[in-house]
């Protein structure tokens, strides 16, 4: 990472911070220098170009390529951006709406513990009876489709009560920011998944796939007609 640092800012000309920051912006020059995945955040601090010239040497650094052997390719660099792969497992209907059901009794008993009053008591979620009807049919390799829309409905009325409860308890503003983030994705989880259940439809736009990335949207890939 040192290396590939200095490099790049010998290659651009540019000065310590304004090197940082095209690395930051750029995911080509995070690869070039070690990084696996992208992010937004700077990989180090500007003040640390002075520790990387200390230790590697300007004759390294402006090597010619010759001396220096190739590297084996390795991995998959993708070009376009409209559609990425992500590394997270296609939930079911069910699964969604357990996971979903959980954070609700999360955020209740952060709630709870926030207010901090002697007089209100702590909403019940059920969420021991809901966790053991969840369990009994995820642990069916094959259940009905009777099966599986009476625990989808179950599970829909424990989010609807444990979302009511909160709206009762108020103070959402003493929520943390994840926390709060998270009421709103499992809120439109909920509307969606209950949207399905009353129309017994199977799928609806912009359906949420994953309460943590819930800006991930599925690519389901459809048979091409031929043309004739």
């Amino acid at each position: 990472m040192a290396l590939g640092a200095l490099i790049i800012k010998e290659r651009l000309g540019t000065s310590d911070k304004e090197t940082l920051e095209q690395i930051r912006e750029n995911p080509y020059l995070q690869y070039f220098i070690g990084m696996t995945t992208y992010s937004d955040a700077a990989p180090f601090d500007s003040s640390m170009f002075v520790h990387f010239r200390e230790r590697i040497g300007v004759n390294l650094v402006n090597k010619k390529s010759s001396d220096i052997s190739e590297p084996k390719n390795q991995g998959k660099l993708i070009l376009d951006a409209t559609c990425a792969p992500a590394d997270l497992k296609y939930p079911t209907d069910l699964g969604l709406l357990n996971q979903a059901r959980e954070h609700t009794e999360k955020i209740i008993d952060a709630l709870h513990n926030q207010i901090q009053s002697p007089v209100k008591k702590k909403p019940r979620t059920y969420r021991n009876r809901a966790r053991k009807e969840y369990l009994t049919l995820a642990k069916n390799r094959k259940p009905r489709r009777k099966e599986r829309t009476k625990a989808i409905k179950k599970q829909l009325q424990y989010i609807h009560r444990n979302l009511a409860n909160i709206e009762r308890m108020g103070q959402l503003q003493l929520l943390t920011k994840s926390h709060y983030k998270m009421l709103l994705v499992v809120a439109e989880v909920y509307r969606q998944q209950l949207s399905m259940y009353e129309k017994k439809e199977h799928s609806i736009p912009d359906r949420i796939v994953s309460l943590k990335q819930p800006h991930i949207r599925p690519n389901v890939a459809r048979k091409s007609r031929e043309i004739r």
